[in-house]
């Protein structure tokens, strides 16, 4: 058995004494942190700091952590985009609010691995950024807040990049349909009709209908139109009706356009427009008369006059 250890008592040549002899002593230098309380203390930080890392991740993952991300980090053509133009004051007032307030809003991105971020959803304000940040050179145009999205399947993006857009900018019903037929093409949805339900699921049916519709002159027209994204949706239904009754005419249209190149969308729709008028009928051929005897002709109606004549002696060979 263990012999136990005697306290030895305090001296009191440390606990007495008077005047300047006592406070002269050296004092006793305080203990330090007991070896149990500070390993209680450090583990409790340890806890507390990987409690806030996961925190963090878990923002991240979930899109509720707002990343600066260099503008150069971001792939602009991750997605076939739904929006064919930025109209010119729409984005001069993004970018004027941009200038005087900074980012409002972040974008949506796909982390594609090495640095690298797919943008789904906030091209304008990409495109917007980076003109600024080209024309000023100010390094608060050089980044581009961002959260971070994990999309599960590849139709999600796209269904992101919709969604975002009708909110709020929304598309013309020919940039809905084009994204209906680029998404069908590159393999997203099984077919047009899955890929109008799943992208435009918010809308009524008759609008998805509308949208529908708006594919066949996608089809007819895309690449011979300058402004499409202008056309209204009334003037739209109206060429597509044409495109479903006649055959020839989609190719009339293109080369209409090819041949009078408008340079604004006014002068576009005005030559969509006119090509939607009925052609004028061909006038009916003037009725002639011909009356005589031998060795003599008349020939009378309305369209005998000065001009009818002289073609007429001219055929005949007799002097003007």
């Amino acid at each position: 058995m263990a012999k136990r250890r005697r306290l030895t008592p305090a001296l009191n040549e440390f606990l007495e004494g008077e005047g300047e002899e006592a406070t002269s002593r050296p004092m006793l230098a305080p203990l330090g942190r007991a070896p149990i309380a500070q390993v209680a203390a450090e583990t409790a930080a340890l806890a507390a700091l990987e409690e806030v890392s996961a925190e963090l991740r878990s923002a991240e993952a979930e899109g509720r952590l707002v990343l600066r991300l260099p503008l150069s980090a971001i792939v602009e053509d991750y997605l076939i985009r739904d929006r064919i133009e930025a109209e010119p004051e729409a984005m001069a007032a993004l970018m004027g609010s941009l200038r005087s307030r900074g980012q409002q809003a972040p974008i949506e991105v796909a982390d594609l691995g090495q640095g690298r971020y797919g943008l789904i959803s906030g091209w304008r304000r990409l495109v917007a950024l980076r003109q600024l940040w080209a024309a000023t050179g100010e390094a608060r145009f050089a980044q581009v807040q961002a959260l971070l999205r994990r999309p599960e399947a590849g139709a999600d993006p796209y269904v992101a990049m919709v969604e975002e857009n009708e909110i709020r900018a929304g598309l013309s019903f020919y940039e809905r349909a084009r994204i209906v037929l680029r998404a069908t093409e590159a393999g997203i949805f099984a077919d047009e009709r899955q890929a109008l339900q799943r992208l435009f699921s918010a809308g009524s049916a008759p609008r998805r209908s509308k949208i529908g519709s708006f594919t066949r002159l996608v089809r007819a027209l895309d690449g011979a139109l300058r402004f499409p994204a202008r056309i209204p949706e009334r003037l739209g239904l109206a060429l597509v009706k044409a495109l479903d009754g006649d055959a020839g005419f989609a190719s009339r249209l293109r080369a209409t356009l090819a041949r009078e190149a408008p340079a604004t969308p006014e002068e576009e729709a005005a030559i969509l427009t006119r090509a939607l008028r009925p052609a004028r009928a061909a006038a009916p051929p003037v009725p002639l008369r011909l009356s005589g005897r031998p060795g003599r002709a008349v020939i009378e109606g309305e369209g005998v006059d000065a001009a009818f004549l002289a073609r007429l002696a001219q055929w005949l060979g007799l002097p003007g």
